[in-house]
């Protein structure tokens, strides 16, 4: 099929931040019901230990819910709305799409990934004999060894990395957590009895990720449809799916200004793009918006690296810095942590980019109101009711933003 004109910038930007929840306020209510809402239209909502600021899964939901509680996600795996697996990476996932975890929990059992964490198949059987037995468990309940030096079979490490193993596998769930620590099930004993646990075909799986993408972004590209899966036999069911929509006219192909092509209902471009307000939203590096380098390159002309994993020595904006929405551009970032022992939010070092906003001028004062109520709201967020700004590039917006 011929590829159509180029698109224009901002209505492929305004599109991607509307399927992700962005440009409104409240898109999906309030409530832990529009928590559930969140984490249906994104597909997923990646987990992160790092608690520098609230952790990535709170952080992400938050921002697309306004009074969004981090008891939310309890409730929701209570319900069996959600689960708790792996996507591209640790993440709390729809219900709905349990079966399309049926092919990871299968290549992990049968040792078909770079993942093992446990080849003991007795202490596996023991630990299923253990929860089946004595009820959900977690890794610390083996952490104590038994009188005597010794702790046989329940020592911590390979208990830890068996139980790791079972959940990766499918044999266990997790319904629910203490802290940051996970209590693991019997699959039977959390999975709703009403789920759908048919093994999807490749062609299904295909269709799904098309799908999960269509629905989040508002388009889709062949490589964030693959993003960090493996496999060739996924790449070729992705590429007949795709032929498969244009053939029947569900799907069209554009080419955005940079030249990649990308694809959509054949309609959606011509529609009027979303509204956008100026608001300044802190978003996690973890975001869905923009977990994926080469896509924000793309849509956003945006170059975002999560600097933690670095060494410091090649850091260039910090650890934790977090990517700055204005409106529907992305115009800067933010290193910020949050001292919550005595509530004070640190922003390290805040950047601002967009050469549209040098510090002077309406623009600026604009933008300079708008971050000081995000940073206030993201505080409190953050459990911390007073703002330290340290640094800034450049220099001029540490006076304009301590301005009353």
């Amino acid at each position: 099929m011929k590829t159509q004109p180029r698109l224009n910038p901002g209505k492929l930007r305004r599109i991607a931040l509307e399927h992700q929840g962005l440009l409104k306020k409240a898109p999906f209510g309030r409530g832990c019901n529009a928590t559930q809402k969140a984490v249906e239209q994104l597909g997923y909502i990646q987990i992160d230990t790092i608690s520098v600021v609230a952790r990535a899964h709170h952080h992400v939901l938050h921002t697309r819910v306004p009074n969004y509680q981090p008891d939310h996600i309890d409730k929701l795996l209570q319900r069996g709305s959600i689960f708790e697996y792996w996507y591209h990476a640790a993440a709390y996932l729809p219900m709905r799409d349990y079966r399309f975890s049926l092919p990871h929990m299968q290549a992990m059992e049968r040792g078909e990934t770079r993942w093992i964490r446990c080849r003991d198949k007795k202490l596996m059987r023991d630990l299923l004999r253990h929860v089946r037995d004595e009820g959900p468990t977690r890794a610390r309940d083996f952490e104590n060894p038994a009188p005597g030096g010794t702790s046989g079979w329940w020592n911590w490490k390979p208990a830890k990395q068996a139980l790791d193993q079972l959940f990766m596998q499918g044999d266990l769930m997790v319904s629910g957590r203490e802290g940051f620590q996970k209590i693991y099930d019997l699959r039977e004993r959390v999975l709703p009895g009403n789920v759908d646990t048919r093994m999807p075909d490749m062609a299904e799986m295909a269709n799904h990720l098309l799908d999960n993408t269509l629905r989040c972004h508002g388009f889709a590209t062949r490589k964030s449809m693959t993003y960090l899966r493996q496999g060739n036999a996924l790449r070729e069911a992705l590429k007949t799916a795709l032929a498969q929509r244009q053939e029947a006219g569900l799907l069209a192909s554009f080419t955005t200004a940079s030249g990649e092509t990308v694809f959509a209902e054949p309609d959606i471009f011509d529609r009027r793009a979303p509204a956008t307000q100026p608001r300044v939203r802190f978003l996690s590096p973890f975001d869905n918006s923009l977990i994926q380098r080469a896509r924000n390159q793309t849509v956003f002309d945006y170059d975002y690296q999560i600097e933690c994993y670095l060494p410091e020595s090649k850091r260039r904006y910090g650890y934790f810095c977090l990517p700055l929405l204005y409106g529907d551009r992305f115009v800067g970032r933010a290193d910020c942590k949050a001292h919550r022992s005595n509530g004070v939010f640190e922003v390290k070092a805040l950047f601002v980019e967009d050469p549209a906003l040098t510090p002077d001028g309406e623009p600026a004062r604009q933008f300079a109101a708008s971050l000081q109520a995000a940073l206030q709201e993201f505080a409190q967020f953050n459990a911390c009711d007073d703002i330290e700004i340290t640094a800034t590039t450049p220099g001029a917006w540490r006076n304009l933003l301590s301005r009353p």
